[in-house]
């Protein structure tokens, strides 16, 4: 990954995959000002050990909330995202758990609720993909891998969260812009963001007679742990984009932020594309 004028170096040490990361992610902007838009609340994000989940998280803390984070193994980036929340003054619960289990999905709530005595926010986040350039090369195995814990986790936590989520809950689940324009090497992955924001439609009218909203985002290339891990040859990733570069975590958190404050009370059902000005369906 060449430019690194456009991605600011922002932690000298990483553990777990985010060491492979050159130059490193930025996880927030130094001159980002939290205004209480989430002042006690707290949110549990899925997949908040790095990339956008942990961009997610420090926002969070930085606008008042206290959060939980949920990640699959990489327990040294869990807690160095922990470390970050903390600075900001903000608890952070790290809790491990393999969401394609439904007991692990039940488990990680009610840690949040034991700790917190409540939740606010509900951000799914968590994903994997496996990139082929043929269907043919697609294993069953890595199929619902994939499936599992791209869509059939959101499924499970939102069910088991309207177990805790009040009025004025909110529910913000991260999709792709693979969704709406396909993807010929991440078939697999594209199709499960295509069923999140069904999903996230769908749910969304169900709930909003109790004002629990719904809504996601739906990032482009931006650069996190899951593409150098993903593909052997990152050094053009994100350049076809209007704007010639792969995004930030840190310019993909705010709309996240956003949907989850008062700002966003008339939403419900929708996504907004941080995608480096790609044009998509709505």
């Amino acid at each position: 990954m060449e430019k690194p004028k456009k991605f600011p170096d922002q932690e000298q040490v990483l553990p777990g995959e985010q060491k492979k990361m050159n130059p490193q992610p930025e996880i927030i902007r130094e001159d980002y000002k939290g205004s209480d838009k989430l002042k006690n609340k707290v949110a549990l994000i899925t997949g908040g050990d790095s990339g956008i989940g942990r961009s997610v998280a420090v926002h969070f803390a930085r606008e008042g909330a206290d959060v939980a984070i949920v990640y699959l193994s990489e327990s040294e980036d869990a807690q160095k995202t922990k470390e970050w929340v903390e600075k900001e003054g903000k608890s952070c619960l790290i809790i491990e758990a393999d969401l394609q289990n439904t007991e692990h999905c039940d488990n990680a709530l009610k840690q949040c609720i034991d700790t917190y005595g409540k939740l606010d926010v509900l951000v799914n986040n968590a994903a994997i993909q496996f990139p082929k350039d043929s269907i043919q090369d697609i294993t069953m195995e890595d199929f619902d891998t994939t499936y599992k814990t791209n869509i059939y986790a959101y499924f499970y936590m939102c069910k088991i969260a309207l177990n805790y989520l009040k009025e004025e809950g909110c529910i913000i689940n991260t999709s792709s812009v693979t969704a709406y324009r396909g993807s010929d090497h991440l078939v697999d992955y594209a199709s499960t963001k295509g069923a999140i924001v069904s999903f996230t439609r769908s749910l969304a009218k169900q709930l909003a007679s109790g004002n629990i909203r719904v809504n996601g985002v739906a990032p482009g290339p931006i650069w996190t742990p899951l593409i150098p891990a993903s593909f052997d040859d990152v050094s053009d990733f994100g350049q076809d984009t209007p704007l010639g570069r792969a995004g930030q975590p840190s310019e993909v958190a705010p709309a996240y932020v956003f949907l989850a404050s008062k700002d966003s009370s008339y939403i419900t059902g929708q996504f907004i594309h941080v995608n480096g000005g790609e044009v998509v369906g709505a």
